[in-house]
This record gives structure tokens, C-alpha cells and sequence, in this order.
């Protein structure tokens, strides 16, 4: 992708708190935005955020961009919120029409050639951002474990060398030092990931070699978190906006 472009992390059915981040950031076309995965499950407007977004994709293609986060899994929405919403307010067969475009969407991003995005983390097996296309071939359901799986589940952790074992029961944890070695070997300056609630909106990790940003606000009503996304432009220079929303859910 070639900048400039906002980079917005997990969204998670918080509909008007989409709707604040294109108000605050600008509608597409006239803005770029690279979307890191989780558009449905644990909030009210699962169906309605995922929508909104597939309406931009399509109209905009040039402009807009959607990655495929861990919730982006028939396994995993099936439990939390999304397969409900669907029965309920439509039937089955759209929550499996809605599934088979989730394992059509891209599970990584590489801005300018210089920023690598992704919905989680990174992997064992996983030496440049290349073997995404050649390694992943789409449409393909999430794998227990390997690439895909660590994609969209692994984390970043202080304290640790090389790959650790995850609290969440799968895939794992990494350290500064691997963050460090797939920098360095694919000549690249940051990578920007979301998945874990981060109080600000965004958090560094590594010495800022990596940073979390996370984009839904007060997550499903029980934390305190501010919501944010990262700005790119043109030269690479990356600021955030963070937003204390004030939406009801």
C-alpha cells in the first residue's frame, strides 16, 4: 500500500464508534484506510459495521483495505456474538455467506515497504512478509496452528527470547529480539499490529519497533480504554488520534 493511510485496529460491532473514527479521520476516498481484522463479535452492530466496511471496500477499492483478524473465523464468531446476530435477525445461510468472504481476506499488509501490518503478530515459520502470498492461498479457513493461526493470535510479551506459550491457549508469544531479526531481514521500520485492548488507543513495544493500536473505545462496555488510529503520510510519519468516545451501547 502507498501512503497516506489510516491504520485502524479492532472495531468489535461498535458501529458509531466507526462512524466517529471516519468523521474524525475523513470519509474514502478523500482518505486512505487500512482496516486490521475484528469488525464483528462482542458488541451490538456486528452486522452493521462489517457491512459499512464492505460497502467502502467495494466502492472504493483503491482506497480501502480490510484485513482478516481472529474474529474473521466461523470458530470463533460462532461463539461470540456474530452466528447469534445473524440467526436472529436474517438465517444461517448469511452468517455462511459472511464466512465465506472472511476466508477471502488478506492476512497482512506490507505500507511503502517499510511498515508491515497484520491483525496479531508474527510466527515461527514466518521469515518474510512474501510467504503471505505464497504460503496462504485464498479462500482458506484459519489453521490450528502454522502461519495463519499465528497471524491472527500471537502477542507480543516483555521479558521473554524468541517464541513463548500463549495464555490464550494457542499460538504464542514473542519477543523484542524476534521483532528485532524480521525487521531487520526484510528491511522494514515497524510493525503495526491490534488484537489486545491497550489503555491509550496505541502502545509501543521493542523500543518502538512495533506498535498495538486498538480502535474500539470503552471495549464492550467494561474497560476504560480510548480508542485510536495511526495516520501515515506521505513521508512515513505516523501520528495517532486518540478518541475518549462518548457513544451509548
Amino acid at each position: 500500500l502507498k501512503p497516506p493511510v489510516n491504520v485502524v485496529g479492532d472495531i468489535h460491532g461498535q458501529f458509531g464508534d466507526l462512524l466517529t473514527i471516519f468523521a474524525e479521520g475523513g470519509f474514502p476516498p478523500s482518505t486512505n484506510y487500512l482496516f486490521l481484522g475484528d469488525y464483528v463479535d462482542r458488541g451490538k452492530f456486528s452486522i452493521e459495521t462489517l457491512l459499512l466496511c464492505l460497502c467502502f471496500k467495494i466502492r472504493f477499492p483503491n482506497n480501502f483495505f480490510m484485513l482478516r483478524g481472529n474474529h474473521e473465523c466461523a470458530t470463533i464468531n460462532r461463539v461470540y456474538g456474530f452466528y447469534d446476530d445473524c440467526k436472529r435477525r436474517y438465517d444461517i445461510k448469511t452468517w455462511k455467506s459472511f464466512t465465506d468472504i472472511f476466508n477471502c481476506l488478506p492476512f497482512g499488509a506490507v505500507i511503502d515497504e517499510r511498515i508491515f501490518c497484520v491483525h496479531a503478530g508474527l510466527s515461527p515459520s514466518l521469515r518474510s512478509p512474501g510467504q503471505l502470498n505464497t504460503e496462504l492461498s485464498r479462500p482458506c479457513e484459519v489453521r490450528d496452528s502454522g502461519i495463519s493461526c499465528d497471524l491472527l493470535w500471537a502477542d507480543p510479551e516483555d521479558g521473554i527470547k524468541g517464541f513463548g506459550e500463549s495464555d490464550r491457549g494457542v499460538s504464542f508469544t514473542f519477543g523484542a529480539d524476534v521483532i528485532g531479526v524480521f525487521l531487520k531481514r526484510n528491511h522494514l521500520d515497524l510493525i503495526c499490529r491490534a488484537h489486545q485492548v491497550v489503555e491509550d488507543g496505541y502502545q509501543f513495544f521493542a523500543q518502538r519497533q512495533l506498535v498495538t493500536v486498538f480502535s474500539a473505545p470503552n471495549y464492550c462496555g467494561e474497560f476504560d480504554n480510548a480508542g485510536a488510529f495511526m495516520s501515515v503520510d506521505p513521508d512515513l510519519k505516523c501520528l495517532f488520534k486518540v478518541c475518549y468516545f462518548n457513544y451509548v451501547y
